[in-house]
């Protein structure tokens, strides 16, 4: 069984919220494009116990998304580290 993943939003007004789900796409080779049909959306939509979650792109300041998918799109940097 597919290991669940994790989504963590980092809101505007510095509250955050943590989501787990299972993979959504079955085949590597899609991240990409629904990484970018994801991107030009205005709203973040989500089934979360059975009711539906719309969060607006404008209150999110980021978003962790873990484990990262094995393939990723060739715009994004890879092998980053978050210094302070």
């Amino acid at each position: 069984m597919a290991k669940d993943l994790g989504l963590t939003i980092h809101f505007v007004d510095g509250s955050k919220v943590g989501f787990s789900f299972p993979k959504q796409i079955t085949h590597d080779e899609l991240v990409a494009g629904r990484l970018d049909k994801l991107l030009e959306k205005k709203a973040l939509v989500l089934e979360v116990d059975g009711a539906l979650m719309v969060i607006p792109f404008s209150s999110i300041k980021y978003m962790q998304l873990y484990a990262a998918p094995p393939k990723l799109p060739d715009y994004v940097i890879k092998g980053a580290t978050v210094v302070a």
